[in-house]
């Protein structure tokens, strides 16, 4: 199991001592406990366990049921957050609870919601985020970042234009490169009413939808075409800090790829989405965890040794990934930093779990395809569990969970430092020179 990592924590302010929760001495060496601070001041942190979904060992659960630890699952329904969650003691409570110390939503919180945070709770999106996720907005926040440092230093996404108000710009374009270009709605996901044109006339013209170049020469493995899911996470964005996580997933078309245009309407030629690719009957699944470059579902990294074997440069590769993830995230920076001042009364309260999907041409340069808002935690393959445990258990303890009853309202102020307590498989990524005090500001 890969070790997770919790942050570590600071508090300021008074704290009574009638709040504060009794230590047990079984606590101090205890594994799902991790002490921060010194003295009086020590603070016990949360420490998530992969296995214990699997083990079931009550021992795990111990720590959550003494403190009284919930969570409440809203507007969605994960049950690999659910089960991690309760192996490890978390008790669950109704959607309509104020005594929690985890909020697991499928969409954004109203305002009220998030000025109603305490300093101990969490919710897992930033308001805002949709900056990001919505395919018009991120193209918006990209293009902008392009004018301000330079077409090239932001060429992260295809050629791009929003239709209906830009069609007469594409249609000079098409003229001049006739494409092929592929056509998606700017807020859908799982590649719905996703499809390809070779003719601006094969656009059914909807209000806000997207028509992107087609990378027409992606990187193929035994001729498939296939694209990467990467697990980002942002904990705050005034500073931003954001972690890419070691693992992921590389997907694969299930109809080898040919760029004859007779081809344009093959979905399962040209899509790399899971959930279009399952409807295959060539689709084959893998139903042993352990090996990881079988079938149409790929760990990231078998996908690199095998690049690596063939003579590629992965480490550059994953420089450029890097890279982009930073770029991508920056471009949305200051929106959704000014509105977490603006709706957030800690700043702690928050964490996003991106998706980002990316593909990967035959020079090696990667693409941005989109972010998702709530990535896929569905486990149909022993190879999903596999990652996505140890990614959700290893965020759940680098976000920091302060192990404090939350129906106790304490009167303290926490605040979150970059202290790591244990070695994370996520990677906290470095900003390139020219972007690490972009809109940086003081909170």
């Amino acid at each position: 199991m890969p070790a997770g990592m919790a942050r570590g924590l600071e508090e300021s302010g008074s704290s009574s001592e009638e709040e504060e929760e009794e230590e047990d001495p079984g606590d101090e060496d205890h594994p799902c406990i991790r002490w921060t601070g010194g003295g009086c001041r020590r603070i016990p942190i949360f420490v998530f366990h992969a296995d214990a979904i699997l083990t079931n060992d009550s021992y795990l659960r111990l720590i959550g049921e003494r403190y009284h630890l919930s969570y409440k699952i809203v507007r969605t329904d994960s049950r690999l957050v659910r089960s991690i969650l309760t192996s490890h003691g978390f008790h669950e409570v109704h959607p309509n609870s104020s005594d929690y110390n985890l909020m697991w939503t499928g969409s954004h919180l109203k305002p009220y919601l998030l000025r109603s945070l305490t300093d101990i709770q969490k919710v897992n999106h930033f308001p805002r985020s949709y900056e990001l996720t919505r395919k018009d907005r991120l193209y918006k926040n990209v293009s902008r970042m392009q004018l301000s440092h330079g077409f090239k230093t932001f060429h992260i996404l295809p050629q791009t234009f929003i239709l209906p108000a830009e069609y007469q710009e594409f249609c000079s374009t098409y003229s001049k490169d006739r494409g092929p270009w592929i056509v998606k709605p700017v807020a859908s996901s799982r590649g719905r009413g996703v499809y390809l044109i070779n003719n601006p006339n094969q656009i059914v013209l909807e209000d806000n939808i997207l028509v992107s170049r087609y990378i027409s020469n992606p990187l193929l493995i035994d001729d498939f075409k296939f694209d990467v899911r990467l697990y980002v996470l942002v904990t705050s964005y005034d500073p931003l800090v954001i972690y890419l996580y070691e693992e992921g997933l590389a997907r694969f078309a299930t109809v080898r790829y040919d760029q004859a245009s007779k081809n344009i309407k093959n979905q399962f030629m040209h899509l790399t989405n899971y959930s279009v690719n399952k409807k295959s009957g060539d689709y084959v699944s893998c139903d042993d965890p352990d090996v990881e470059d079988y079938g149409n579902k790929w760990s990231m990294s078998a996908m690199l040794r095998y690049l690596k074997q063939e003579g590629r440069d992965t480490a550059a590769l994953m420089a450029s990934v890097e890279d982009l993830i930073i770029k991508t995230v920056v471009s949305a920076e200051l929106a959704i930093a000014t509105a977490c001042k603006t709706f957030l009364s800690h700043r702690g309260s928050c964490f996003e779990l991106y998706g980002f999907d990316v593909l990967i041409d035959d020079t090696l340069k990667p693409w941005l395809l989109e972010v998702n808002l709530s990535p896929s935690l569905a486990c149909d393959a022993p190879l999903d569990l596999k990652i996505k445990a140890s990614m959700l258990s290893d965020m759940f303890t680098l976000v920091g969970f302060v192990c404090q009853d939350p129906g106790q309202h304490s009167s303290r102020t926490v605040y979150h430092s970059s202290e790591s307590v244990r070695r994370s498989p996520y990677q906290k990524l470095q900003f390139p020179l020219g972007l690490t005090t972009y809109f940086r500001k003081k909170w």
